[in-house]
């Protein structure tokens, strides 16, 4: 037998830590390869972390509602040492072995740093704060011996006020130049915000707690309008051509591979067409520099049954036929309400449709999704009247139509090149080619 670690794996080039929410085994149970040991949660999605081995489950390192880092350690497993050879693990000394020969770590009760005290190093308990500092803000604290009592005095810009690396660096700089003040908050934090105006509460009014995800959504909401200086455009777009040859095709493509065809596909096709001709909505900010984004991957919100939203990301998107669309379509909104997306899968869009329309809105002002900077709402179809254009005069003819809403952020988007781009949609949309086959 062999003492073998199970890590806390790689879950997209994005995430670097994740909450554990709970553990799905226990100490002695017996665990299969692959087989789910707990849930976390990353600041994406929530999912299971399955066991790189089979064996029994000996310790948990890491307690519900805890924050680890990919790569770290969460828990020891006691595996049969030909199941144990593995080039992507290292084994641990048995306990009959001094564990501080091989491994050597301080308990795990404490986690140490160093700070200054009237110039003197010593070991800090950094379990002594309320609180959370990553690995890497400790190690710079450590190394600049910047004490828990200072460190604490720091303003975070990251998620839930946490101190970032550019937090403590720009402290460090500051304090180089003998200026020890906080740094300028380059975020609002949305719990702060929400307090200044206090509600009125009465008697039989029901409070309800917002629950992890729906934060997470508040805080980027927020930061999304606090970053990008938000304009809408709106066009109206003719679909009746759309709405006829679905309607011809919509049966034989569910009985030939089992998914319904919904609009969904027609409109992220004539988005990709789209960004084809206008190259420079696929972009993103850093800083002073514009990236243009080689990639066409396309973010689909989809409501969930518990009143949030999660935005699935199809990678690639132009590289699909309507029909693989309409494939991709309907396996990522239904992995999505069974919370069965894989966190890598939430992440690398460049732009991003909302179906405003399927809650029977006929447009909306969609918000931006960071660090992209342009998003479509797509409003309902409604049939209208309009006046056609024949050899013969013109007529006046009942036409499906829709709203197009194309918020874009207007630090690198102007109002023609955002004014044209979502035009330029709905002319894919009208001009769409009934004689196609799916």
């Amino acid at each position: 037998m062999a003492l073998v670690e199970l890590i806390m794996p790689k879950m997209g080039e994005s995430i670097t830590e994740a909450t554990v929410l709970s553990w799905l085994k226990k100490p002695g149970d017996k665990i299969e390869h692959e087989e789910a040991v707990l849930e976390v949660a990353t600041d994406k999605v929530d999912t299971e972390i399955p066991s790189t081995h089979a064996g029994i489950l000996k310790e948990i390192l890491v307690q519900k509602g805890e924050l680890v880092q990919v790569g770290s350690p969460i828990a020891i497993l006691t595996v049969e040492v030909e199941a144990s050879v593995d080039n992507n693990t290292e084994d641990i000394p048995s306990p009959s072995k001094p564990a501080q020969e091989a491994h050597p770590r301080p308990p795990a009760s404490k986690e140490y740093g160093v700070s200054h005290t009237n110039g003197k190093n010593h070991v800090a308990d950094f379990k002594s704060s309320s609180k959370f500092f990553s690995p890497l803000v400790k190690n710079i604290a450590r190394e600049e011996n910047i004490s828990v009592a200072e460190l604490e005095t720091i303003e975070g810009t990251g998620a839930e006020g946490r101190i970032t690396k550019k937090d403590i660096l720009d402290y460090v700089e500051n304090r180089k130049l003998g200026a020890t003040v906080k740094p300028v908050s380059h975020a609002v934090n949305f719990n702060v915000a929400t307090q200044k105006v206090p509600s009125s509460i009465g008697a039989e009014d029901e409070i309800i707690e917002m629950d992890r995800m729906r934060k997470m959504i508040a805080e980027r909401m927020v930061d999304s309008k606090r970053i990008a200086p938000h304009v809408t455009s709106f066009v109206e777009a003719d679909v009746t051509s759309i709405i006829y040859w679905r309607n011809k095709v919509k049966n034989e493509f569910q009985k030939r591979t089992g998914d319904p065809l919904t609009y969904t596909p027609f409109f992220i096709e004539a988005v990709v067409n789209a960004i084809k001709d206008y190259p420079m909505i696929n972009i993103q900010v850093d800083g002073d520099r514009i990236i243009k984004k080689k990639d066409i991957n396309i973010g689909m919100a989809v409501a969930l049954p518990s009143g949030n939203l999660i935005v699935p990301v199809i990678k690639n998107a132009d590289q699909y036929s309507l029909a693989g669309l309409a494939r991709v379509v309907n396996d990522v909104a239904k992995r999505a309400r069974d919370n069965k997306l894989k966190p890598d899968e939430l992440s690398g869009g460049t732009f991003t449709i909302s179906n405003v329309g399927s809650f029977g809105n006929v447009m909306g002002t969609p918000i931006i999704v960071q660090p992209q900077v342009a998003i479509i709402a797509l409003g309902a179809i409604q049939k209208k009247p309009a006046v056609m254009e024949t050899p013969y005069g013109d007529v006046i003819a009942i036409r499906h139509k829709m709203f197009l809403s194309h918020s874009y952020d207007h630090r690198v988007v102007d109002g023609a090149l955002g004014g044209s781009m979502v035009r330029r949609v709905a002319d894919y949309l009208e001009k769409f080619d009934t004689s196609r086959t799916l």
